[in-house]
């Protein structure tokens, strides 16, 4: 992986972050990603660079095509290309009940979770055709399992695991991997405190998943060049499929 060009969409923080700097350790070039959290996201393009790599912040909204596409062109232009992209971006509004989301509750969420990974990936492809590729999307255990945080939520992530299957069938004859992982919670500060607790209950390993856990399973995907279409579960035992 040395040498190659990551971009990682939500990459200021928890997970995202935790991708960046493992990606850096193995001497990627990498694009951090953000939307609102820019002091974040130049905090951890310091930290790539401190590894060895290049690194640049980059805003977009990955809901808008042509934020993306600007976002996209930015990174070809200061890094000269895109080889790995990971669509770790996500938003989540906890509504447990259908009967609480709200029709602008529903359109944020599959606007940022799918159409966001949809954008990012169609914007990137092009780049990808011709030299080969990989792609890593984040799901969740929501998408398999309905979750606990609400209709929305799940129906998202579901759909990024169903995009990902589509999309490593069309690309594969191009030498593009595309593979997925579902995290089940993750200790990070998008989570409130009293989830955290309430959640890894839940947990047949008796605790929520680390960023680095998550992370490193990611960069398994990224070196590996016979998995595609699959989406691994990190989620210490609560669903098993």
């Amino acid at each position: 992986m040395k040498g190659k060009v990551a971009l990682v969409t939500g990459g200021s923080g928890g997970i995202g972050r935790s991708i960046c700097l493992d990606l850096a350790a193995k001497g990627c070039d990498v694009a951090v990603n953000y939307f609102s959290r820019r002091e974040e996201a130049l905090k951890v393009v310091e930290e790539v660079r401190r590894l060895g790599c290049r690194g640049i912040a980059v805003r977009a909204d990955v809901s808008k095509m042509d934020e993306v596409e600007a976002m996209v062109e930015t990174v070809v232009r200061e890094l000269g290309g895109v080889d790995i992209l990971v669509n770790n971006a996500g938003v989540l509004t906890i509504r447990r009940s259908i009967l609480d989301v709200s029709e602008e509750d529903w359109e944020r969420v599959i606007n940022i979770n799918l159409k966001g990974v949809f954008n990012c990936c169609k914007a990137v492809v092009k780049y990808m055709i011709g030299k080969g590729g990989k792609i890593v999307n984040i799901s969740s255990i929501a998408g398999k399992m309905g979750g606990t945080v609400g209709v929305h939520y799940a129906a998202s992530k579901a759909g990024v695991i169903g995009l990902t299957m589509a999309l490593a069938s069309e690309l594969a004859p191009y030498g593009i991997t595309v593979n997925a992982v579902a995290p089940g919670a993750v200790d990070t500060e998008f989570i409130p405190e009293e989830l955290k607790e309430e959640l890894a209950k839940r947990v047949p390993l008796g605790r929520i998943a680390r960023p680095e856990e998550v992370s490193s399973t990611v960069v398994f995907l990224l070196e590996n060049d016979h998995i595609t279409g699959e989406t691994i579960n990190v989620n210490g035992g609560r669903y098993m499929d």
